[in-house]
């Protein structure tokens, strides 16, 4: 069974984790995101991250609640 992984293109380098979220539609809003991260529930290839500012890149892929998005250049 393949897992389902959504492809979300990004303009620029890079993408801060908290923008990425809104942008993957994972989360609704900006103070949503904030708290998921905080809260520990976000990961980013595989591992947990807490830092709302974090970087990713294409290639990067962030996992909230079971689903996953895919960072892509556009």
């Amino acid at each position: 069974m393949s897992e389902f992984v959504d492809e979300v293109p990004i303009r620029d380098e890079s993408i801060r984790l908290g923008q990425f979220l809104k942008l993957a539609n994972l989360i609704e809003s900006g103070a949503e995101a904030k708290e998921v991260i905080a809260d520990g529930l976000v990961t980013v290839n595989g591992e947990t991250d807490t830092r709302r500012g974090r970087q990713l890149r294409a290639g990067d892929i962030v996992e909230i609640g079971g689903a996953k998005a895919r960072v892509v250049q556009e």
